[in-house]
């Protein structure tokens, strides 16, 4: 039976879209997942049922077992997340969380140092963005808690300072792909002057933005520059309510114990668990390049690490700390049973959402939606437009896909091809569009495993962040789009920087303006 119709074509980008529109509009993220799964089988089957189903039985094993062998990522990502909610969980039991709220508040005086120390945690946990996600939320969320900051504000800092930090750092599991895919590219057009690392670092100078969405932060941390739904969920959690209560509790691990214990325990427990993880980064890449018999370096070792296998072999140490600190102070069998289920239940709801988007993920690889999209670009455009139109691109992809790698492993390529094939000075910049849009659409998208976690990290409802989020992203993706016009008709770094800056200038002016409205409005009603 023909399934080019469906395949790579329109019909693709119907799944995503179901999905993306209805999580929107109903907020019920697993059943949006959902009706986008059982479509996207279904085209993929030509709608016979029968097929569908056995297809999708086929998928979803898959995300377990596939080629014969277990799925090692798949398989660790969820066991990490187990891991880290019993570790959540027993230093809630131990009172080594309460403890850390209670030093953090002694010293932390008002909102704004609570929301600093969460946006500089992160040049602390830069290694991967799951890393950060989880573990930054997990130490910050007692204190912005006691602070009255918003969930879905914190989801928003820990996102907006995830990818775009791991983005632009070489010595990262992004960074490292990256770079691989960057030296295959010049290795492939025979471009011998330029470095891997060295076009990379070039790359982080034109990605706007991640250079502008970090900029934001600085400006939301700073206070008063919250609008729409961020609004609304700020001032409810000035009002006590810190997440939408109505829905029910969001993933995450709540509190288990009044007791103040050692504020000392969750340092040793996280500083356990983020040693071993950098570590292991390490020692699963020298590893690897033992087996390839290739020198070793930290960049290479980062570029063939198994970040999965690390990310467990840390939390199982993290949780050996928890287990000791538990032990000590004599907790009682059914004490111990009562926080390992509370950890786990804590963390479902994110496996759940997991689950269901790298079904959905896999799905619309097989329906070739991202080469469709890629196929879109290539037609009749002005040449100063290319890197603009690469950035949206990205974008859309990353949005409809929910992954951000995957759409740097299909764009890097073909813009790669369309510029030196068109003029290779736009090389670069085209690359750097890319890798900006990515970000972007993996910001905005609710299928992405990031936006999932940080979620997660923050305890925030999933849909909430992705609304509350939006805005911001929306603005620096303007911001973007002028500096990237403006670097394809000049040709010049300098001047696509200048003009982002003065459209990063124009959006704040923007968002006041709209903010003073909105005040009068409220002291006329």
């Amino acid at each position: 039976m023909e399934l080019q119709p469906f395949i790579q074509s329109y019909w693709s980008l119907l799944p995503p879209i179901l999905a993306i529109l209805l999580a929107i509009t109903t907020r019920r993220v697993l059943l949006s997942l959902g009706l986008g799964i059982l479509l996207a089988v279904l085209l993929l089957q030509q709608f016979n049922p029968f097929a569908a189903v056995f297809h999708l039985g086929h998928q979803v094993t898959e995300l377990f077992w596939a080629d014969n062998t277990i799925n090692e990522w798949n398989v660790n990502i969820l066991l990490f997340l187990l891991l880290l909610g019993c570790i959540i969980s027993m230093l809630s039991r131990v009172g080594a969380t309460l403890a850390f709220a209670e030093w953090a508040q002694s010293r932390i005086k008002n909102r704004r140092q609570a929301k600093v120390m969460t946006g500089l945690l992160v040049f602390l946990f830069f290694i991967d963005d799951y890393f950060h996600s989880l573990s930054v939320g997990t130490i910050c969320r007692p204190v912005t808690d006691r602070f009255n900051i918003s969930r879905a504000k914190l989801a928003y800092l820990l996102d907006s300072t995830a990818a775009p930090v791991c983005v632009l750092m070489p010595i990262s599991s992004w960074g490292a792909y990256i770079i691989a895919l960057i030296g295959g590219i010049l290795a492939s057009h025979s471009l011998t002057g330029q470095s891997a690392l060295g076009a990379f670092m070039l790359m982080g100078s034109m990605n706007f933005y991640a250079i502008f969405t970090l900029l934001m932060v600085l400006f939301v941390i700073k206070g008063g520059w919250d609008l729409g739904a961020m609004a609304r969920h700020e001032q409810q959690a000035l009002q006590g309510q810190l997440f939408d209560e109505s829905k029910g509790a969001p993933p995450g691990v709540s509190d288990t114990s009044d007791q103040l214990g050692r504020m000392s325990e969750l340092l040793l427990a996280i500083g356990t668990l983020t040693l071993v993880t950098v570590l292991a980064l390490l020692l699963t890449g020298a590893q690897a390049l033992d087996n390839a018999q290739t020198p070793f370096s930290v960049l290479a070792a980062l570029e063939n690490t198994d970040v999965g296998r690390s990310l467990v072999l840390g939390g199982v140490a993290g949780l050996l700390v928890c287990i000791y600190a538990m032990v000590r102070q004599g907790v009682s069998l059914s004490a111990w049973m009562q926080t390992v289920l509370v950890g786990v239940k804590g963390m479902l709801p994110a496996i759940y959402i997991l689950l269901f988007a790298w079904t959905l993920a896999g799905l619309i690889g097989e329906l070739k939606t991202g080469q469709y999209l890629a196929s879109l670009v290539q037609q009749n455009i002005p040449l100063f437009m290319l890197p603009a139109i690469l950035f949206l691109l990205a974008g859309v992809m990353a949005f409809a896909t929910g992954t951000s790698w995957g759409t740097f492993g299909i764009m890097l390529p073909i813009a790669a091809d369309m510029t030196v094939a068109i003029d290779a000075q736009l090389l670069l910049p085209g690359m750097s569009a890319v890798m900006a849009g990515a970000v972007f659409g993996d910001h905005c998208s609710p299928i992405s495993d990031t936006t999932i976690l940080s979620s997660t990290g923050a305890s925030c409802h999933h849909i909430d962040h992705v609304i509350t989020q939006l805005p911001y992203a929306l603005s620096i993706a303007v911001v973007s789009i002028i500096g990237y016009l403006a670097l394809g008709y000049t040709a010049s770094v300098a001047m696509g920087l200048a003009a982002a800056t003065g459209g990063f200038i124009v959006v704040l002016a923007v968002w006041r303006i709209i903010q003073i409205s909105g005040h009068k409005n409220k002291v006329k009603v």
